[in-house]
């Protein structure tokens, strides 16, 4: 059996009964960093010292089928250095194996970096999405913060201290200087930080430089009140760029409030051979 199991992500108190007895009587944990490991095994007073098999980012692929092998007869301890195996962390991969031969997986919930920052945020968190790291690159985070900019739900994003700043700004740029923004500090550390304003806002206070574990909570899109006209013009735009005419009448709908069926028929009737506008028009003025 795999047991994926949570770790805190600052304060050591979190560590959760069943997480201190898993390691108690571990006898094989994967970890991400077999040195945070053995340092939690210390802090905690835990003497059982369990065989330690790295598994990371560079070479779970390879190690996936292996360590399900092993699993089939023994229980297999998962962790992450910090938070929840899998969410932004080694794991995916391991799971997804081990789900394709058959061998069961299990949980030891606790500390989520994800669920923690969205908590504390004051945004909403009814619906909800993790997008993770952004791209380093400018022209790829441009790119990917592009593509989430009308999302409605919450958005909670992981980014590194020394490209926050760029983030926010590119944030700012792409999403609107006055998107409410959270960012979120060394959460549940000594030095916690939860500061809250305008993406503009938070890009000039990050400019003097940030250090620590940052995560970035982004308030969803407001829904647009568009005209049916101008509705129609953004789904052919849409087609025009490579879109399916369905699919860009339902992403126009989502964010408008315009009916999808509306916007279809609209649209089917203004592309290019079609008979006659969908959407009324004034008739001339008599002069």
């Amino acid at each position: 059996m795999i047991i994926l199991a949570a770790t805190p992500i600052g304060n050591l108190g979190d560590v959760s009964r069943r997480l201190v007895e898993a390691l108690t009587t571990a006898t094989v944990i994967a970890a991400e960093d077999t040195r945070v490991t053995v340092h939690l095994l210390k802090a905690l007073g835990i003497e059982n010292r369990p065989q330690l098999i790295s598994l990371h980012d560079h070479n779970e692929r390879v190690k996936a089928a292996e360590l399900v092998e092993l699993a089939r007869d023994t229980d297999l301890l998962v962790l992450s250095d910090a938070g929840m195996p899998t969410v932004s962390d080694p794991g995916f991969h391991l799971v997804d194996a081990a789900v394709a031969a058959g061998v069961t997986v299990t949980v030891l919930p606790g500390p989520s970096a994800v669920l923690t920052a969205l908590a504390v945020s004051g945004l909403p968190t009814d619906r909800f999405t993790f997008e993770g790291f952004l791209p380093r690159k400018h022209g790829d985070r441009m790119s990917a913060l592009r593509e989430v900019a009308d999302e409605r739900r919450t958005m909670v994003f992981f980014e590194s201290p020394n490209r926050l700043a760029a983030s926010l700004l590119d944030l700012a740029e792409v999403l609107g200087a006055d998107r409410r923004v959270v960012v979120c500090r060394e959460l549940t550390k000594f030095f916690e930080e939860v500061k809250r304003g305008t993406a503009a806002e938070l890009a000039e206070w990050a400019a003097e430089g940030v250090k620590g574990e940052i995560a970035i909570v982004v308030a969803g899109a407001e829904k647009r009140v568009l005209d049916l006209a101008t509705g129609v013009a953004e789904v052919l735009a849409q087609v025009a760029a490579g879109a399916r005419l369905k699919e860009a009448a339902a992403d126009v709908s989502a964010v408008s409030g315009l009916g999808k069926r509306d916007l279809y028929e609209a649209a089917l009737a203004q592309k290019p051979g079609a008979r006659g506008p969908a959407v009324p028009q004034h008739p001339p003025l008599p002069f």
